[in-house]
């Protein structure tokens, strides 16, 4: 019989070969932006939105003892995701390259300086990693909420293109690693808000089930879909990343690939 250490750190080093999957998910699409030589249509607020997470759970994994594996995997988040704002940013319109730059500003580097001073400022010393792990937690269920769009658009137009169901699966394995490591090391910030990712990825992968023999001749052109949807809105799809593991992919009203 493994013992309980052995266990989490199997648990943990799957979920960091996941989680690493899933974050050169978006490669295809930054490869064909790089191709195309423009990110127009696309949007950085999800990569932003990864890069907070992956950056609140690193400085978590640094204050809390021997959490090398979450240090690990967040090491490698925080990289990719400031890889591909870079490649966005140099292929954006001018107007979205200002907006994206001050959104890395307000949010990534002045978000987390402020939580860092105030954690410094008014956090006692033996409370500081439960403060920081509750900020990761409330954090990591608001962004678990995203496939809720995407989930809503595969009801509405009965089609599954917009939720691949690799990407399902893979986030629910995910989230499956990752609370079962939380658990063993009895770490409720790392294993309460995959409980609600693994419940939205099962939620993704029987919606496919239900839809994924619709046809396309059958679903509304854009044009329909413009009459009765917010002008503004856009396809939605989700991607989980380690232990908050979710960014929302936002793009022109196509499937990525």
């Amino acid at each position: 019989m493994m013992k309980v250490h052995q266990l989490a750190f199997l648990f943990g080093l799957l979920g960091n070969i996941v989680s690493f999957g899933v974050f050169l998910s978006p490669v295809p699409t930054f490869y064909g932006i790089y191709k195309k030589k423009t990110s127009k249509g696309f949007q950085s607020i999800p990569y932003i939105c990864a890069l907070a997470s992956a950056t609140l759970l690193l400085y978590y994994g640094i204050m809390k003892k021997h959490a090398y594996l979450i240090i690990s995997i967040n090491t490698f988040g925080c990289f990719i995701e400031i890889s591909y704002l870079f490649l966005y940013i140099i292929y954006a319109p001018r107007e979205a390259k200002i907006f994206t730059i001050k959104l890395i500003v307000i949010c990534n580097i002045g978000g987390l300086g402020l939580l860092i001073l105030l954690v410094d400022l008014f956090v006692s010393k033996p409370n500081r990693v439960s403060a920081v792990g509750w900020v990761c937690a409330a954090y990591s269920l608001a962004v678990f909420a995203s496939p809720l769009s995407v989930m809503r658009k595969v009801i509405k137009t009965k089609s599954v293109e917009y939720m691949p169901f690799l990407l399902s699966l893979s986030l629910t394995l995910n989230a499956v690693m990752w609370f079962f490591y939380g658990l063993l090391i009895k770490d409720k910030f790392i294993a309460m808000p995959n409980i609600l990712g693994f419940l939205f990825g099962v939620a993704q992968m029987i919606l496919y089930m239900m839809y994924q023999g619709s046809s396309k001749s059958n679903l509304p052109t854009e044009n329909q879909l413009a009459n009765k949807t917010d002008p503004k809105e856009v396809a939605i799809v989700a991607v989980e990343v380690p232990d908050a593991r979710s960014a929302i992919v936002e793009g022109p009203m196509k499937p990525m690939n």
